[in-house]
């Protein structure tokens, strides 16, 4: 099969390998969709860490083609996404519940072989059983849209909230839908593409700001006067994790959510978090949420297919990964072949 693998930073091949052997507790998959990250690309730059080498691609959906013998739950034929953070359920974090704070996490497509290929193997338990007739475009969403509903937790969103949210790709275009389905009474999105800002205004923003054309959080604060009750930082970029700050309420929260390189740092004014007592969180992968997003996808509760940019096969991954994302993508689904 083919397989997009990468080697070491800036180092990608799309190779012939052997289609993965299940094990007992194991599904063979065949992949039929699998979106491009932003965390692929840091660990393409070598930004993020990850095993090398190893096939990438952690948001995927496909078919079952076979079975381990131990499997008892999911069947061949099913059309399945999976989580892709495999806890050990051992450690201190996993007894907690917090699970994705796993102090010996693995995850497909990241420490293990991922979607980016023809194939992948599944432990059964990482599994989730999607509608036969559910395109599979739509399914692999459901890790992204698994990590949004973890942020949106951490955030706790009351009805008739404010909520600012800080970036216009896929994730700050998801969350502003699942914002407004919490109750938010308003929400911002800020974002420089004159595109994204008019497509999260039909997916139900009550505003949107460009901060290419003055001062962002100012911006924000002539909609939201005193702040809003919650600011999403959902770009990954020191700049909007500063307006995010900037534009919270006294007694509001922040919500780090966008992957900044490790390393990066950011000037932080603690006696002013502190005066306005500004809650800040932060909201790392998906605990106990990927069914929840399997779920609303299947259900058609958030509008998805409007995310899709292009469709690429799995030859044109590395070229997609060490180029910098094209003027208007959101996202980029690949399709192998």
């Amino acid at each position: 099969m083919k397989a997009a693998r990468l080697h070491r930073p800036g180092e990608m091949s799309v190779e012939d390998v052997a289609v993965p052997i299940p094990g007992p507790r194991d599904l063979l998959v065949r992949v039929e969709a699998a979106g491009i990250c932003g965390s692929d690309r840091h660990m393409f730059r070598g930004e993020y860490p990850t095993a090398l080498p190893v096939t990438l691609g952690h948001e995927f959906c496909g078919i079952v083609e076979g079975v381990g013998e131990d499997v008892s739950q999911v069947r061949v034929g099913d059309r399945i996404t999976a989580d892709p953070n495999i806890a050990c359920g051992h450690c201190d974090a996993c007894r907690a519940g917090r699970v994705n704070l796993c102090a010996n996490l693995q995850a497909i497509g990241v420490t293990r072989d991922g979607g980016f290929a023809e194939y992948v193997v599944v432990p059964e338990g990482q599994a989730i059983v999607l509608p036969a007739g559910l395109d599979p475009l739509l399914g692999a969403f459901s890790e992204p849209l698994a990590c949004c509903l973890h942020g949106l937790d951490v955030a706790r969103i009351k009805p008739g909230d404010s909520v600012a949210v800080l970036g216009g790709g896929v994730i700050g275009l998801i969350m502003v839908q699942l914002a407004r389905l919490a109750g938010a009474g308003s929400v911002v999105l800020s974002t420089r593409q004159a595109p994204r800002r008019e497509l999260a205004l039909s997916l139900g923003a009550t505003h949107a700001v460009d901060p290419s054309a003055g001062d962002a959080a100012a911006a924000i604060r002539a909609i939201a006067p005193e702040g809003v009750d919650v600011a999403l930082e959902c770009a990954g970029v020191p700049e909007t994790f500063s307006q995010a700050l900037a534009v919270v309420r006294r007694g509001g929260a922040v919500v780090l959510f966008g992957v900044m390189a490790k390393g990066t740092t950011v000037a932080v004014e603690p006696f002013d978090l502190l005066v306005r007592e500004v809650r800040l969180e932060s909201a790392w992968l998906n605990p106990h949420t990927h069914a929840r997003a399997a779920a609303m996808i299947a259900a058609g509760q958030l509008k998805l297919a409007p995310l899709i940019s292009r469709i690429v096969g799995t030859a044109d991954i590395p070229a997609e990964l060490m180029a910098e994302p094209r003027f208007g993508d959101i996202k980029v689904m690949v399709r192998p072949g």
